[in-house]
């Protein structure tokens, strides 16, 4: 019995010895020619294909990926067409009427054909029809020659990034074109008042507010409209019986005056009395002028503020808004006892106003070049014209170190609020025709922009690219990408981790 364990361990390791032995190697017709693989784009989706090389007589697995390109998403319903078109005979249709998982149809295709044959692949999905013209494709007669083949194709090397992993994530792409754009420096600004478009109300004299126009905070008022009305304090210098006797005084004065000024001359002319007398009159008289000038110009004064009609009799102020606006302050209350000079109301003109840009100092040599300017305000999409330029700024400020730019701006349609901060793009000259990207797709690595072109449905390329000019979401690149080629606009940042990946992930997919 002691010796059944020892038997079994000899056993199992002929077993083993005999296994491996007997394991003959792979043999080289065994092996399966590596999968082909083809991207096309249209205006709706992309094709992303990969197959086994075509044998005549021979299954050869189609896996179709489809992608919708606006939104970027899986193609999730529909049917799948492959067609072998051309050759002696007719074409050779294979189809799959639903994907065997988001975005990939599996379709097996066995030709019956050898030679050169065009390869379509329709999708035919809700609200959608769409055509890949993929061209010619060989069908082999033998599997040797689709091996051959497969080997004088190679195998292109780039930075993996599955279908699975871009449908899963925030990804897009888009093909760069050419075009000539127009530079521009964003910059903070600020709706403002324009110089005279803005005015306080404020109380002429001491005295007590009678009544108050019931006006709220933003409504328009029009230049002239009474607000308040004022009843003077009677201890008020300017109270109307006082400047009546001022008046009085300076008329009396001067009639006196005018009368000392006849008895001199009448007393110099006939020797009695030295020229110096005279010059005195003279001067005595021309003070009494200017005194009374003085009352008439108060009491007139007085008479314009008052109220009109019946309130004459009352001695009020009628306090008036001296601009075109709407009320941005309110300060005046019914009843309230007020000082000279206190602040009332603040009408501010926010029909035509003024949009002051802070230009860097860093771009201030560039302003001189600034023709034009956008305007772009937070939740709005669009981008408005920002109006005439009105000055550009020679002296920086102290604390912020920036130069003003100011825009006049028309905000009667719009009534955007004085005072909302915003950004201005101002606009240079407009430059020659170059590629252009969307901003979000140039990357920073390591202090260097690069972008991330598709060279095929799941391969990338790092591109270090050169920019150019930028305008709004657009940037101009001056070298390192070539109009239609495609680059990554969202998910750049996850395809440059993947590049930086030390494993390689799996290519297979389950179909």
């Amino acid at each position: 019995m002691a010796l059944k364990p020892l038997c079994t361990v000899v056993v199992l390791s002929l077993v083993a010895c005999d296994c491996n032995q007997s394991a003959p190697p792979a043999s080289v017709a065994d092996e399966e020619p590596e999968p082909l693989s083809v991207t096309r784009w249209t205006d709706n989706t992309e094709l992303f294909a990969e197959y086994a090389p075509l044998v005549v007589g021979e299954t050869s697995r189609f896996a179709v990926h489809l992608t919708h390109l606006n939104p970027f998403r899986a193609v999730t319903d529909g049917r799948v067409e492959v067609q072998l078109r051309g050759g002696s005979g007719p074409a050779e249709l294979f189809r799959v009427d639903a994907p065997s998982r988001p975005g990939i149809f599996g379709i097996d295709v066995t030709p019956v054909r050898a030679g050169k044959r065009e390869l379509v692949i329709t999708l035919h999905a809700t609200g959608l029809s769409d055509e890949h013209h993929v061209g010619q494709v060989d069908v082999h007669a033998n599997a040797e020659h689709a091996r051959a083949a497969a080997a004088e194709a190679g195998d292109a090397t780039g930075i993996s990034f599955l279908k699975e992993q871009q449908w899963s994530l925030d990804f897009d792409t888009a093909v760069v074109r050419e075009q000539a754009v127009r530079e521009s420096i964003r910059v903070p600004a600020r709706f403002e008042a324009r110089p005279g478009g803005a005015a306080d109300v404020v109380a002429p004299i001491d005295g007590r507010l009678t009544r108050v126009v019931d006006v709220p905070l933003g409504a328009s008022v029009s230049r002239g409209q009474e607000l308040a009305r004022l009843l003077p304090s009677p201890a008020v210098p300017g109270d109307l019986p006082q400047l009546q006797r001022a008046r009085v005084d300076a008329q009396t004065a001067l009639a006196l005056a005018t009368r000392d000024r006849g008895r001199a001359e009448r007393l110099t002319s006939a020797g009695a009395a030295p020229e110096k007398r005279l010059d005195e009159a003279r001067s005595a008289e021309e003070q009494a002028k200017a005194r009374l000038t003085a009352a008439e110009a108060s009491l007139a004064q007085y008479n314009t503020a008052r109220a009109g009609g019946a309130a004459d009799g009352e001695g009020l102020f009628a306090i008036r808004a001296s601009v075109s606006g709407v009320i941005a302050r309110r300060d005046a209350a019914t009843g309230a006892n007020v000082t000279a000079g206190t602040i009332l109301f603040r009408v501010v003109d926010a029909a035509q106003i003024h949009i002051v840009g802070q230009v860097p100092e860093s771009e201030a040599a560039r302003v001189r070049h600034v023709s034009a300017a956008e305007i772009a305000i937070a939740g709005r999409q669009d981008r408005l014209p920002a109006g005439r330029l009105v000055g550009t700024g020679k002296v920086l400020d102290r604390e912020s170190r920036a130069l003003p730019i100011t825009f006049a701006f028309d905000n009667r349609t719009l009534g955007l609020p004085v005072g909302q901060s915003v950004f201005l793009h101002l606009l240079m000259e407009t430059t020659a025709a170059r590629p252009v990207v969307p901003a979000a797709a140039v990357v920073d690595d390591a202090g260097r922009p690069i972008v991330f072109v598709q060279r095929a449905g799941e391969t990338f390329e790092r591109r270090p690219v050169r920019l150019g000019a930028r305008t709004g979401d657009l940037v101009q690149i001056t070298e390192g990408v070539k109009p239609g080629e495609r680059v990554v606009t969202k998910g750049a940042y996850l395809v440059r981790l993947a590049s930086l990946s030390t494993s390689v992930p799996a290519h297979g997919h389950v179909h």
